[in-house]
């Protein structure tokens, strides 16, 4: 009997704790999607030709609101459910690198250009001179699954890790990872928009590689909303996470390679990018001080470690990075502001000295790096546990040890 109360008592807890560990904008979405569907139950709402993504629609009638209410739609208990839990790791992990304000404006940013690429190719499919196919152009989808395929091309860019699972069932290449699954999820359910979610993950590998940057604004912008009196309320929650800091360019870096831009896609380089779809992270010196990325990647250190090692702050800073660093996963990493108390972005945490951009590069060595990992640690929680010991090997052990026990 003591066990079972126990139990009772502690899963309201675990839930509200779980809850809580949930960003401000992913915990929103989830919230916004839940209650669409319910009120279409329970009045019975079922008319999705009116709200769904219809390229004929949207080309004669110019019904653009279709691209945004179509995402928050649902057809059925199991579509919603599975949207919303991979929602929930996806976004949370995105929510804490780039900031509340920022990935709500991302994934406005997902869902139009996916629709202009699922536009594009139903006009090419439907209009071509060879073969008339129309079944694009007339197909009515509904549903967050195309932002999500958009979300796990960036956030596996972003990891840097080798592979991924497949349900937990078998293991594949990174860069394929998004390409299985939008085969897995056609061969098993008959009525899943293959345009849709094609157009996604399209769209995640054009923002991944910087085509998209020209659509985003600095952080400036996302500093004068947040400071916005219309949206105190929501920052003062302790959600919300902030995302003015280092990253001036506004948009998170994606691609390692310093010579990998926009440009460079369209130029004559074009077919030796297609032989490797997702970048993998440069954990060299070289990419860290790339200018036009401050803070780039997950190496965190250099002149900020000086006077963030004072604060209260760093010791939970560290906790963080450690707990929720693994190989299968990237590090979240958040931190507190020392002046308001508010959660910062990764970003955030590489400047809340204030230091310029140029003395933030990294002080770990691929030397030190070597030295640990060929100890048995893992690469990632090395680079992590360096970082957070400012560049000493012994105190670096010290953490990797006391992670593992």
């Amino acid at each position: 009997m003591r066990s079972n109360i126990v139990s009772e008592v502690g899963l309201p807890t675990r839930l509200n704790q779980w809850w809580e560990g949930i960003p401000f904008v992913t915990s929103a979405v989830l919230i916004v999607c839940a209650t669409i569907y319910l009120v279409c139950l329970l009045v019975g709402y079922d008319s999705f030709e009116e709200i769904c993504f219809l390229p004929s629609s949207i080309i004669s009638h110019f019904q653009v609101y279709r691209i945004y209410t179509s995402i928050f739609f649902h057809a059925s208990l199991l579509h919603v459910l599975f949207n919303m839990l991979a929602l929930v790791p996806l976004g949370s992990e995105l929510e804490r690198i780039m900031g509340s304000v920022r990935l709500l404006y991302i994934i406005v940013l997902l869902a139009t250009s996916s629709a202009v690429f699922h536009l594009l190719i139903a006009i090419l499919v439907a209009y071509n001179p060879f073969h008339h196919y129309e079944n694009f152009i007339n197909e009515c989808s509904i549903g967050f699954s195309g932002v999500l395929f958009s979300m796990i091309v960036i956030e596996t860019s972003l990891s840097g890790v080798q592979s991924r699972s497949i349900f937990g069932l078998f293991n594949v290449p990174a860069k394929w990872y998004a390409w299985i699954l939008l085969i897995v999820f056609q061969l098993l359910m008959t009525n899943v928009s293959l345009l849709g979610h094609l157009c996604g993950i399209l769209s995640g590998f054009a923002y991944t590689y910087g085509l998209l940057n020209f659509l985003v604004p600095g952080a400036s912008f996302f500093s004068t909303i947040e400071s916005s009196s219309w949206l105190s309320a929501c920052v003062r929650r302790p959600k919300f996470i902030l995302c003015t800091g280092g990253n001036t360019s506004g948009y998170i870096p994606t691609h390692s390679s310093q010579n990998t831009s926009s440009r460079g896609l369209m130029s004559g380089n074009v077919w030796s990018h297609l032989s490797s779809w997702v970048p993998q992270r440069d954990t060299s010196s070289q990419s860290a001080m790339d200018a036009r990325f401050p803070g780039q990647g997950r190496t965190l250190g250099g002149a900020r470690s000086e006077t963030v090692s004072g604060l209260d702050a760093d010791s939970n800073l560290q906790a963080r990075l450690l707990d929720n660093t693994s190989p299968e996963r990237p590090s979240d990493v958040s931190t507190v502001s020392p002046e308001s108390g508010r959660q910062l972005s990764v970003h955030d945490a590489i400047d809340v000295t204030g230091a310029p951009a140029s003395q933030q590069g990294s002080v770990v060595s691929d030397e030190d790096i070597q030295k640990l990992v060929s100890m048995g640690f893992e690469r990632t929680q090395v680079e992590v546990a360096l970082a957070a010991a400012d560049g000493d090997l012994d105190i670096a052990v010290e953490i990797l040890m006391s992670q593992q026990a």
